[in-house]
């Protein structure tokens, strides 16, 4: 009997899931793939986005509303989903930045904090586990703690002599850094609008994009997914604070997206498996060796 393939996405905030990787995921549960979601922190100390729902009610009861639109995203991408436990450590404003609030995700000791993702990875038992760069794909004090951790537990959850109590040893077989915007990406939607006569959302990350790195050269891997973007737009509405409907995420018309750029896009970043590159499948050696379908 062959077995089955499982995919792990290891997130800071709730949201974070449907805005990195979404369309990915929702393509592998269409394909039969079992697919956990993992989020580290509750968001409570997130903003609220969303200025229709910029209300005290809606501040006072921030993590259960957060928690509440999580099983809402949850549901409409038909993965499972856990929570790591860990208190959002917020986004530091000023110069100098603030130290961070005590107890906060990012302030936990790595070897600590990846103590419960081993866990969870000798239960789940994934093939193949997606994260954040090494920046975090932004430098928000959790996404980097978030790729830390995701690291830290992708290399010990194989090794018996590291946390022998939480569970026997499993070696996810390939690690992945999301890479949601490129140069080359930002430029083919403008492009896109500007040929179909629409105002581009994106002149001024054009015009700053000088001062970023582009991860464009570091993408090994397209998945083909444009078929499930409005799933993943349907996800990021469930959160509801998070996003506007009617704001910048919303304004390139979904079937120029689909045209343009049909991919999400990963870099490679651990591989226990022989898969050459490029690659257009997560599981590119994986199948193989694991005698999956």
């Amino acid at each position: 009997m062959a077995e089955q393939l499982r995919l792990m996405a290891v997130h800071a905030h709730p949201d974070d899931e449907s805005s990195k990787g979404a369309a990915t995921t929702a393509k592998y549960v269409a394909e039969g793939v079992d697919v956990l979601v993992v989020t580290c922190t509750g968001g409570e100390r997130g903003s609220v986005l969303n200025p229709k729902l910029d209300r005290p009610e809606v501040w006072a009861d921030i993590a259960d509303i957060r928690r509440a639109e999580m099983d809402a995203a949850r549901d409409v991408l038909g993965v499972d989903q856990a929570w790591l436990g860990f208190v959002d450590s917020g986004l530091p404003q000023g110069d100098p930045l603030p130290p961070l609030p005590e107890g906060c995700f990012a302030a936990q000791e790595v070897e600590v904090a990846a103590g419960p993702l081993v866990r969870l990875m000798r239960q789940f038992r994934p093939h193949v586990v997606t994260t954040y760069d090494e920046e975090g794909g932004y430098p928000h004090p959790d996404h980097i703690q978030c790729h830390n951790v995701s690291v830290a537990a992708f290399e010990a959850a194989g090794d018996a002599s590291r946390y022998p109590e939480l569970g026997e040893p499993w070696q996810p077989s390939k690690l992945y850094y999301d890479i949601g915007f490129s140069k080359a990406k930002i430029l083919a939607l403008d492009e896109a609008m500007r040929a179909a006569g629409l105002e581009s959302p994106y002149a001024q990350w054009l015009e700053r994009w000088e001062d970023r790195p582009d991860k464009g050269p570091r993408i090994t891997t397209r998945i083909e997914c444009a078929e499930y973007f409005p799933v993943r737009d349907d996800a990021l509405r469930a959160h509801a604070t998070q996003i506007d409907p009617d704001g910048f995420w919303f304004q390139v018309p979904m079937d120029l997206q689909q045209r343009a750029w049909p991919t999400e896009d990963f870099q490679l970043a651990r591989s226990l498996v022989d898969s050459p590159l490029p690659e257009s499948d997560l599981f590119a050696g994986v199948r193989e060796t694991a005698h999956v379908n």
